[in-house]
């Protein structure tokens, strides 16, 4: 039975961690990245540095 017990454990419960880790670290990207947006939406300074650097992005790839 032990055995079993051993091959039910290695086969299953070591995988779920590395799940949870994931669905754990894409939590916090996630969070990151609406904090960034929540910033950049915002601060009116911020806001317009960003679309001017698209802007000039933009402007470089027309000409």
């Amino acid at each position: 039975m032990k055995l079993y017990w051993d091959y039910f454990k290695a086969r299953y419960l070591s995988s779920m961690d590395e799940k949870g880790q994931g669905i754990v670290e894409y939590a916090l990207i996630l969070a990151f990245v609406v904090v960034v947006a929540a910033a950049i939406g915002n601060s009116g300074a911020l806001k317009d540095k960003v679309k001017g650097a698209f802007d000039n992005t933009a402007s470089l790839f027309a000409s």
